[in-house]
């Protein structure tokens, strides 16, 4: 499996993530935001980070880099793109997935491990995983306030594009930024392009908290 790994002025978790993909046995590369065209990979990444620091919105400077016309079309081919973070702001931002980040409801970064409840599985990123399962990776945003009209929210629902939801490690609702039903990952339709706010790759070691992000991060193997 080749994995690029897409990095913007400001990104700061390029190598964390090429590392965790190497960790489970992947092939991958740094791609310099400038670049207008994508070798052959199995996935992209946008990690975590502070693109272009954040100005204006999270992700809203880095939607014009030119590397995201050629995701743009790669995902339109049926590529699979994986943001994380501030590389799920930067999906949103491109409108590769519905709805929009605002500021966490108490206004202050966070940065703890926090508890997730796998919604839909019936997907590539989430296929080791039981629908229902607790798991525990952590989040660091001060914009993961996921918002999107009612509409479009029930669509997602009905398409399966709601994958995963804050919750406490009972799986009971645990919101920690005022994300709208506790959404904490999304999809696409077609389900090749996927958006979480925590951090899989920070979740490889034992030593380090926790390994959930491994179970996560191998989906893609498959």
């Amino acid at each position: 499996m080749r994995v690029g790994v897409v990095v913007f002025p400001g990104t700061n978790c390029d190598r964390d993530t090429k590392w965790a993909f190497e960790k489970i046995g992947a092939k991958a590369d740094f791609i310099w935001h400038s670049e207008k065209e994508l070798k052959n990979y199995d996935l992209v990444v946008l990690p975590g980070g502070f693109s272009y620091g954040d100005y204006l919105r999270s992700g809203a400077i880095a939607r014009f880099s030119p590397i995201m016309e050629a995701i743009r079309e790669y995902a339109k081919k049926g590529g699979y793109v994986l943001g994380i973070c501030n590389g799920f702001q930067i999906l949103l931002e491109s409108h590769l997935l519905p709805g929009a980040m605002t500021r966490n409801e108490g206004l202050h970064f966070i940065s703890k491990f926090h508890h997730l409840k796998v919604i839909d599985n019936n997907n590539k990123f989430l296929q080791n995983f039981n629908i229902g399962d607790i798991i525990n990776i952590p989040i660091a945003h001060a914009e993961g306030n996921y918002k999107v009209d009612e509409d479009t929210l029930k669509r997602m629902y009905d398409n399966g594009q709601v994958l995963l939801k804050y919750c406490d490690k009972n799986g009971e609702e645990l919101n920690p930024n005022g994300s709208i039903d506790s959404i904490a990952g999304i999809c696409n339709e077609n389900k090749n392009v996927f958006g979480l706010m925590p951090h899989p790759e920070r979740a490889m070691e034992e030593m380090l908290g926790g390994i959930d992000g491994i179970k996560m991060l191998e989906g893609f193997l498959k």
